[in-house]
């Protein structure tokens, strides 16, 4: 099992703990390096890095970036990013602008079908009101009494194609994976196997497409192991980035307690074919690359 984590939120974006608390929770489960990769924005950074220095955990830099690319919503992690990158900064914080005007939109639909007051009840479930998102509309319609859990709210009211989706135009492709290389840090397409779900997922031929652009514009990793995949989707997309001479990377996709696919930490071991991302970076503490280490 691997006690390495490159892919988990705190509540500085749609997590339940503190970045505080969610480097606790990993140094108990056995995390010996630890990303913390919120959705569009890095201020939990500074925290969790203190933390994970009390604990002797080796912390990686990182951020989700929300991306749309044709008609699909994707994420984009970034690793060893450096924070302090104006292009990022900017284009994260233009990222974010748009979540508030998003977050209306789909309390009016909501409305419309009687479920009133959800923008009100969401933004005082989100820690950080610039990044209320699905997740914060999803747990209050839960208090609420409207599902019994996170995900059969997104199955019913936020899903694509459901009564309280709403399109939006994230960052595009390539500019989410020049502002994460122009930061130093390294480009991976987070969780493959859910844009491949339901009526609306891409397939085969539109995931080979999409690997091929990734890969074409400065793209370096898959996430091969992660909370959503099954075992049959780690072997599968071990072998797309051995096809497209990817990296692979690992991480639970950790929310919250009782929220999310996986816990912190102890998670399969990629496939035997993978080339660890993590390699990247364990090189320039050798010294063997020009790269800096971002911990």
């Amino acid at each position: 099992m691997l006690d390495y984590d490159l892919h988990c939120h705190s509540n500085i974006s749609d997590g339940i703990l503190t970045p505080t608390a969610l480097v606790e929770r990993a140094a108990l489960r056995g995390v010996k390096m630890l990303a913390l990769t919120d959705h569009d924005d890095m201020h939990g950074l500074d925290e969790a890095r203190s933390a994970a220095l009390q604990y002797g955990m080796r912390f990686i830099n990182g951020v989700e970036i929300s991306v749309t690319w044709r008609k699909h919503t994707l994420h984009i992690v970034g690793l060893n990013i450096d924070p302090a990158f104006p292009a990022l900064q900017a284009g994260l914080e233009k990222v974010r602008s748009g979540r508030g005007i998003r977050a209306q939109k789909m309390a009016d639909e909501l409305a419309k079908i009687g479920i009133g007051g959800v923008f009100q009840g969401a933004l005082k479930l989100a820690s950080n009101p610039n990044m209320i998102g699905r997740t914060h509309f999803a747990r209050y319609l839960v208090e609420a009494g409207y599902c019994k859990d996170v995900k059969s709210v997104f199955n019913r009211y936020l899903a694509m194609g459901k009564p309280g989706y709403v399109p939006h135009q994230w960052a595009d492709l390539s500019g989410a994976i020049s502002w994460i290389k122009g930061s130093g840090g390294v480009v991976v397409l987070a969780h493959p196997g859910r844009y491949m779900v339901g009526r609306h997922g891409m397939g085969k031929q539109t995931m080979h497409q999409l690997l091929c652009e990734f890969a074409n514009m400065g793209g370096q990793a898959l996430e091969v192991v992660t909370g959503s995949h099954t075992a049959e989707q780690y072997a599968e997309f071990a072998r797309y980035a051995e096809e497209f001479n990817l990296l692979c990377s690992c991480g639970s996709d950790f929310h919250g307690p009782n929220e999310s696919y996986r816990d912190l930490g102890r998670l399969p071991d990629l496939p035997l074919i993978c080339r660890p991302v993590w390699e990247l970076w364990d090189k320039t503490i050798a010294g063997e690359s020009g790269q800096t280490f971002r911990g």
